[in-house]
This record gives C-alpha cells, structure tokens and sequence, in this order.
C-alpha cells in the first residue's frame, strides 16, 4: 500500500458519515506525477468568430461550452484536430437546431419538458461548481490535512530484498552461499525467477505487512535489518528473504495530497449544499392514484 493511498483511506474514514449524493460524488485517485508546467497560451477573446453558419455565428466562447460537454471529449486528439471537429459539430448544430425549428420540433409538449429538465440541470450543475471552488481554499486545505493526518496510524514498513525459486533445496543452497559470504543481490539477480525483481537484486523496496503475502510477510516483520531467512514457503514458491532496513511509513506532504484533498472539499461543499436545501425544503410524494404518501416538512 502505497503512501498516499494509506492517506486517503484516512481521508475517506474520516469522511465516513458523509451522505453520497448523485452528481456530487466524485472519485478519489491517487495523484498523478508531477509534471512541469507548459506555458500559458494566449486566452482567446470569447467573442472572437470563428465560423459563421448561413449568418449565424459560431465563436469562440461557443467553442470553450461545447469543449465541456462530456459527450465532445476527445482524448489523445492534437488541440488542432479537437478544435476543427468542434468547429465542425458546431456548424452541425446550428444547421440542425435551425432545421428543426422549421419543423416545430419545439412545439411539442415533450421538448418542453425536455428543456426544462436541462436548464434545471445545468443550472444545478454550475451552481454545484461555484460552491465547490469557494469551498477550496488554502485555510480549508490545511485544517483537513491536519485533521485527516492526525488520525492516520502510525504505520510500519520494511524494505527487503528476496530470491524467489521453485524447490526448498534451491532456497537452501542460495541461503548457504549468501551466509557463507556472497552478495544477496548478485545471488538474487543469478538465481531469481521474480522478474519484478531479479535486476534490482532482489530488491521489493518499501512494503507494509498488508501488501505481501502472510508468510512472506510474518517473516519480514519478525527480522532486523541485515538478517537473512531461512527458506519461506508461499503461493508463488520458496523465498530468501535480507531485511535491509525498518521505519515508520512517512506521512505524505500536502503538497502531495492537494487534489485528494480539493476534491474532498468540493465534494462535501456540493453534498452539504444539496442536503441543506433538503432540509429546508417541503418535499411530498404521491403514489400512482396522486394520494400523498409521504412528506417532509422544513
């Protein structure tokens, strides 16, 4: 278990009592690697035309909206690419939507409904959003980091190197040569059949005693830096196991943290938003005959 996911899982024990609401939700991953920073390009003026449609035109704040819209995203698309196809479906638009007010598609009763249920949605959607980015501040950050550190367990590991083979015998003999003087690590990259760690020499890193199997595990907690195992049977076949060193899993940074925790602030911000309205709200429902069955008063 890597740091950061023992992070959020305090992050998420703390959030325990948390009500999950639909669309407020939003899940945890671990942070991406940090990756320098390209440098800001020029903002476009919104209201720049960029493509004009029996008069009509299309900008390029039209573009930033349609770019949103989670059924338009093109991953692994060059910007260019993205940009044209954007354009294009947005000619589409306009020259369908025209189409279809020629032919009353909004008259109907369903289309009616259909575009009160959207702006209703799209209304909750942004106002979600501004909740959620006047929930993220540095303070806000800080007091939920220090919160959510503190009631993380401390946390043993240990890093160990290992020689993986089939037989007990095998096992035996690479234990004797590593006790009668050779290099565990020379030993490991001769003889182990692990490829995740044969060129490493053997080398796992650092573990909790969660993420490696029982036996493997027991005895890797039980020895001191520098000890060699005897043979250790698993799953997987015979293991010499070298303890190189012991610690307490570090805590990891805020700065490591920040998207786990923004996103947990956003979360609660949206989730706490929708309950309060909720709760203040009178909320009754009928059965199919339109007798009251149930209702909640402010």
């Amino acid at each position: 278990m890597s740091v950061s996911s023992s992070f959020r899982k305090s992050l998420l024990a703390f959030s325990a009592t948390l009500p999950l609401m639909a669309g407020a939700a939003l899940a945890q991953t671990p942070p991406a690697a940090p990756v320098p920073a390209a440098a800001p390009a020029a903002a476009a003026d919104p209201a720049k035309v960029v493509a004009r449609v029996n008069g009509a035109d299309i900008t390029e704040a039209d573009l930033a909206v349609a770019a949103t819209d989670p059924a338009l995203q093109l991953p692994n698309i060059p910007d260019e690419q993205k940009r044209e196809l954007l354009i294009g479906y947005l000619v589409d638009l306009k020259l369908g939507a025209r189409a279809a007010e020629v032919a009353k598609v909004a008259d109907a009763p369903a289309f009616a409904r259909k575009l009160a249920y959207n702006r209703d949605k799209t209304l909750l959607d942004e106002y979600l959003e501004q909740q959620a980015k006047k929930a993220v501040t540095p303070e806000a950050a800080k007091k939920l980091y220090d919160e959510t550190v503190k009631s993380m367990p401390a946390e043993q590991e240990v890093r160990a190197r290992h020689i993986l083979v089939e037989k007990e015998e095998d096992a035996k003999k690479a234990e004797a040569r590593i006790k009668g003087g050779e290099d565990f690590a020379k030993v490991a990259a001769e003889l182990s059949t692990d490829p995740g760690s044969k060129t490493d020499g053997g080398d796992l890193g650092f573990f909790t005693k969660d993420r490696m199997v029982e036996p493997f595990a027991e005895a890797a907690f039980k020895m001191e830096p520098g000890q060699i195992s005897d043979p250790v049977k698993s799953q997987f076949g015979w293991h010499v196991i070298k303890v190189e060193e012991k610690r307490t899993k570090p805590v990891p940074s805020l700065v490591e943290m920040q998207d786990q925790v923004n996103t947990y602030l956003e979360r609660k911000a949206q989730q706490d938003l929708i309950v309060g309205l909720r709760s203040s709200a009178k909320i009754e429902k009928l059965d199919d005959k339109g007798n009251l069955v149930e209702q909640k008063k402010p």
